[in-house]
């Protein structure tokens, strides 16, 4: 049986957001929000975190810029796309204090965090989420379906990274989630635990392939 764990990135946005939560409403499919913090921050989109959160979605930490990768920044540039967005969250961040680096274009590898990026993420207790599904409706609209739809049939479990933006996965969204449906696909909301690299402030061995050493 086919497991997915789909997460939207990038939000809150105005468009975007109350169309991508009416969709996985009707279909019942729960799932993880990680905001960027400019956006979070912003008053006029803090009824859209009220609203995630009361439909039973997960909001996590996906830094306040998304200008890049964390790895090459400096110390100081890189706990702070952290911490400024987990205090625009505030009340409404996840208590896992759950955090996604940026990848630039979903890619994995060591330029994911520099060292303090990690220990940041270590002393304050977060809880680290990668992926293994990036289908590109950011930058292909139409057929970003294709590529997710051959992701689930490839793995196990797919814990997939769409994005309520404008031109991201909305116009499409509702045909997808129906056709994985159909083909009898389980959707969970919890997070695989081989995607966590570091879990309530715990590092894992697995934690070293993502982070940029000197």
């Amino acid at each position: 049986m086919k497991t997915v764990t789909l997460t939207i990135d990038n939000g809150p946005d105005p468009d975007a957001t109350p169309r991508v939560l009416d969709i996985l409403a009707a279909r019942n499919i729960p799932s993880a929000f990680f905001v960027l913090g400019k956006n979070a921050a912003d008053p006029a989109r803090r009824p859209l975190l009220e609203r995630t959160l009361a439909e039973g979605h997960w909001i996590g930490n996906h830094t306040w810029s998304h200008d890049g990768p964390l790895g090459p920044m400096t110390d100081a540039a890189a706990i702070a796309e952290i911490e400024r967005t987990q205090d625009a969250l505030g009340e409404f961040a996840d208590p896992r204090r759950m955090f996604r680096p940026v990848g630039g274009s979903g890619a994995l590898g060591p330029h994911l965090l520099n060292p303090a990026a990690r220990d940041f993420l270590a002393s304050g207790g977060y809880t680290c989420v990668l992926w293994n599904s990036v289908p590109r409706d950011f930058s292909d609209p139409d057929g970003w379906v294709a590529r997710g739809l051959e992701h689930v049939e490839t793995l196990d479990h797919t814990l997939m990274v769409l994005h309520d933006v404008p031109g991201g996965c909305v116009d499409k969204l509702d045909g997808f989630l129906g056709q994985l449906q159909d083909r009898g696909v389980t959707f969970v909301q919890d997070i695989p635990d081989d995607a966590i690299i570091i879990d309530r402030g715990d590092v894992r061995d697995t934690a070293s392939a993502y982070v940029m050493e000197g």
